[in-house]
């Protein structure tokens, strides 16, 4: 089974990351919370959050690393030096990374999103844009950039579909879980 790890810095948007550790863990999938700074993280919204581990050298071992968004959360993973080095490292590797709202922020920084499709945050594109213009923003409630092994997605109501759309990324099927979870029933009647 695959493992996941999902970094959470402090003014994350928590509903984006914990939806992810929910819907892995329902499948199965190994998905540890790991704080960028410390394993108590406070949110974007005053939750507190423990997480399992602290930010280091085993993110190479992940098969996947996701990024919540949330202002405050995005500013902090774009900005932390060892994280970009790890992610810079992963991405070399072929391996798969994901981000969510406000956080595509950071795989643009790393020069992660060169010549390479996304989705954000409405408004985030345009920040996205002056650090890297030859990235490719869409719409799209996620977006899959098989080349680069980058998932991305829009916020907070999109936060299912990122979860579900990483496991798929992984090869874990959703068929089920989607509906026991109600969410095919949503996208039918929303």
């Amino acid at each position: 089974m695959p493992k996941v790890a999902v970094v959470f810095a402090p003014g994350c948007e928590e509903v984006e990351g914990l939806t992810v550790i929910d819907v892995l863990r329902r499948l199965g999938i190994d998905a540890k919370m790991v704080g960028l700074e410390d394993r108590e993280v406070l949110g974007a919204h005053n939750i507190k959050l423990t997480c399992d581990e602290l930010m280091g050298d085993q993110l190479l071992k992940y098969d996947l690393v996701a990024f919540p968004g949330g202002m405050g959360g995005s500013k902090r993973l774009r900005d932390n030096e060892q994280l970009k080095r790890l992610m810079v490292q992963r991405n070399r590797e072929g391996k798969w990374d994901a981000a969510m709202c406000a956080a595509p922020i950071a795989l643009a920084r790393y020069g992660l999103l060169d010549n390479h499709d996304y989705t954000c945050y409405p408004g985030m594109n345009e920040e996205i844009q002056k650090e890297v213009p030859s990235a490719r923003f869409h719409k799209d409630i996620t977006v899959v950039d098989e080349e680069a092994k980058i998932l991305t997605s829009r916020g907070p109501a999109t936060a299912l579909a990122y979860a579900f759309k990483i496991a798929e990324v992984l090869g874990v099927d959703t068929k089920q879980i989607k509906k026991d979870m109600l969410y095919d029933y949503l996208a039918q009647n929303i």
